[in-house]
């Protein structure tokens, strides 16, 4: 992912990407269920880099495996490139965990730009505390062990009902967490900084009190013009000036 790309999502909403999406006939992208461990007053960004939970059987997931060198949970968490994101597929199961603070901190210590899951995090008030944007469903103290065995490292996956496959650019807000294919972001991301501009723009006039009608969406010359001398007035300062220029 470009850097400027990068960068851009950072000011972006889950909100507005997913309409930039739908309008590409993808509407399956958020990943359902899941909330940030603490919002970090930042953007998660990152590319994806999987790891894959199926169904435990008990003679397999017994506390010594985590002795293992090879654990895949634990070799994700050693593996996962620097600036990516961890996304687990938990098979929606949040009655035991993905993983817990110490891991999370190894991520975050390693570079790792976020993690995900459909199931949830133990530890999760100390994760809620660290510099690393994590999302989950909810709390949950039981080790992974009980009900899910970490079994591939970085193959297509689906999380909280979305398709995730490695490199796909995951942005996560202060809402949720959606999944942008690898080789359109850099159009989504263009497309969306137009988008966060106007409706700020929108924003102040409703305030003002404005209708909505022909100015959202905008369907009016004289919208469109006082937009343009709105645009005009923010100059160098205004995120979207900056990024453009930095793109």
């Amino acid at each position: 992912m470009k850097e400027s790309t990068r960068e851009k999502f950072m000011h972006i909403s889950v909100a507005t990407i997913a309409t930039a999406l739908y309008k590409r006939g993808l509407r399956n992208q958020v990943i359902q269920g899941v909330g940030p461990v603490g919002n970090k007053g930042r953007n998660m960004v990152g590319p994806a880099f999987t790891l894959r939970y199926m169904p435990a059987r008990e003679d397999r997931n017994q506390i010594d495996v985590f002795r293992n060198p090879e654990h895949p949970q634990r070799v994700a968490i050693e593996t996962c490139p620097v600036g990516h994101v961890l996304v687990m597929d938990s098979r929606k199961q949040a009655n035991a965990a993905s993983a817990g603070d110490i891991l999370l901190t190894r991520l975050m210590k390693r570079g790792g730009a976020g993690v995900v899951t459909d199931g949830g995090f133990r530890d999760a008030a100390t994760i809620a505390g660290l510099d690393i944007p994590a999302y989950h469903t909810r709390p949950s103290s039981p080790t992974n062990l009980t009900n899910n065995e970490a079994i591939a490292i970085n193959e297509p996956i689906g999380c909280g009902d979305a398709p995730v496959f490695p490199g796909d650019v995951i942005v996560g807000d202060a809402d949720c967490v959606i999944v942008i294919p690898a080789e359109i972001a850099d159009d989504v991301a263009d497309e969306c900084i137009e988008m966060t501009a106007y409706e700020e723009f929108v924003a102040e006039q409703v305030a003002e009190g404005e209708t909505i009608i022909g100015l959202y969406p905008c369907t009016k010359d004289e919208n469109r013009s006082s937009y343009e001398a709105w645009l005009s007035t923010k100059g160098a300062d205004y995120f979207y000036h900056r990024i453009k220029q930095n793109a």
